[in-house]
């Protein structure tokens, strides 16, 4: 009988694996980093951020409380691969604070080809589309 010596494969995260992610929210500012791969409400979720009602569906794009507004650039980039479908804007048209760069954070995924630091606008007033 012959015996192999194997070692357990470990991945190790390096920067090009995860972006900060910085969320504005009034005059409050959270930072975390989030991997390539999670949406913005995973990053929330994962850190405990203290963002009241923040994602409180859960991300099953039934409410719209993760509603954050995007940089244009990253706005822009996001459309062009990730265009928001017609559940989102739905929920996007009841969301307060609305403007032109504006997403669900459980609809937007961290990729490599973002800015090391992504920040987002976490309007300071959430409504709960489930209540509306």
């Amino acid at each position: 009988m012959r015996f192999v010596r194997t070692t357990p494969q470990i991945k190790l995260f390096s920067n090009l694996d995860t972006k900060n992610v910085k969320f504005l929210n009034g005059e409050r500012k959270f930072e975390a980093r989030g991997k390539v791969g999670q949406t913005l409400l995973d990053v929330v979720v994962e850190h405990d951020l203290d963002l009241d009602g923040f994602g409180a569906c859960e991300g099953t794009l039934a409410c719209c409380t993760c509603h954050v507004i995007l940089r244009k650039s990253h706005y822009e980039r996001e459309d062009k691969l990730n265009p928001a479908g017609e559940e989102e804007l739905d929920l996007l048209d009841m969301a307060p604070e609305l403007n032109d760069y504006s997403r669900l954070g459980c609809q937007i995924k961290i990729t490599n080809k973002d800015a090391e630091v992504i920040e987002v606008v976490v309007p300071s007033i959430t409504r709960d589309a489930r209540n509306s």
